[in-house]
């Protein structure tokens, strides 16, 4: 008689894969579920981009914390997904179940800031499901974005030869959760507001239109992210992290580390940043370059992994992932 299955449970990838990827039964626009969208057609030819994530509150933000700002946070990493595929959003989908301790007040204030920012992008609420839960809140989003036909930049497309770029300061997101936890003081509060109000870098879809062959959101971390590129497209990927932008506050947290290397590969793998890390060709670095982006990188054949000045470094799984 054999025992009980010890073996390791699979990852969240894992996971999808094995028992989510059968049932899209090999719906062109699923995607294989590798990507962080899908795609549908729409009337005029364009493509209609969809992208869906969830928070939960004590895994993605902390308890007990306020609905502005968890309005504003959940509404901005799902429009980052979209910024990542170069689709300009237009509307989304909402199941909210509301945990204890949301009373009334809560519920109408995380309202009333879910509706302003909703304004200030553009974004129409087309519907969804509330309900009520003794557990902790859970809100989760459908959102759509519309892209010129075959227009969506996918995951899979980087080449060897390809540089890895990124479109902002990395480090932030896990500096900003140091900060609303009480662990890293935070004078002028930007680094809490980085992470209650990412910025979804909808502003660079035209440049990444133009230039990207494959992108994703920094969610899971910047090396974690940029070795998805690379499996998808079927390659590998150098990260260096002396090349990795990083903010005023990223920089001084880095320095007053015992070892500034490490540092570097905590601030790389902690995720929450919503810059956007992506493959393009050489011949596009000084229009990549002109609208803010620093190249980090590159997609080879070879020996990649994460370097420090030309040293290989462990930084482990790369950031993070759902058990």
């Amino acid at each position: 008689m054999s025992g009980p299955d010890r073996r390791v449970p699979p990852d969240e990838f894992g996971q999808i894969a094995e028992f989510f990827r059968p049932l899209t039964r090999g719906a062109p626009g699923a995607l294989g579920l590798l990507d962080d969208a899908a795609i549908l057609p729409d009337a005029e030819g364009r493509q209609v981009v969809v992208t869906q994530d969830a928070l939960v509150e004590g895994v993605h933000f902390p308890t007990a914390s306020d609905p502005a700002g968890v309005a504003a946070r959940f509404l901005r990493v799902n429009l980052s997904d979209l910024a990542a595929k170069g689709a300009e959003p237009f509307a989304w989908l909402q199941t909210l179940a509301w945990g204890a301790g949301w009373d009334l007040d809560r519920r109408r204030t995380f309202a009333r800031a879910l509706g302003a920012e909703a304004e200030r992008f553009g974004l129409s609420l087309l519907g969804g499901d509330t309900v009520t839960t003794p557990g902790p809140l859970l809100v989760s989003g459908t959102f759509f974005g519309r892209c010129p036909a075959e227009g969506m930049i996918p995951r899979a497309g980087a080449r060897p030869g390809d540089l890895l770029f990124v479109t902002g300061p990395i480090g932030d997101g896990l500096l900003g959760l140091k900060a609303v936890t009480g662990a890293l003081a935070d004078p002028s509060g930007r680094l809490a507001g980085r992470f209650w109000r990412p910025e979804p870098r909808l502003d660079l879809r035209g440049p990444l239109r133009a230039c990207a062959r494959a992108a994703a959101d920094v969610s899971d971390g910047l090396v974690a992210d940029a070795g998805h590129l690379a499996r998808a497209s079927g390659c590998g990927v150098r990260v260096e992290l002396d090349r990795m932008p990083l903010s005023v506050e990223g920089r001084d947290w880095a320095a007053a580390q015992p070892d500034p290397v490490v540092a570097l590969v905590a601030l790389a793998t902690g995720g929450d940043d919503y810059e956007v890390v992506l493959a393009a060709p050489a011949v596009h670095r000084p229009a990549l370059e002109g609208a803010g982006c620093s190249v980090i990188g590159a997609f080879v054949d070879g020996d990649s992994g994460v370097f420090h000045d030309g040293r290989k470094v462990e930084a482990g799984p790369g950031g993070w992932r759902h058990a």
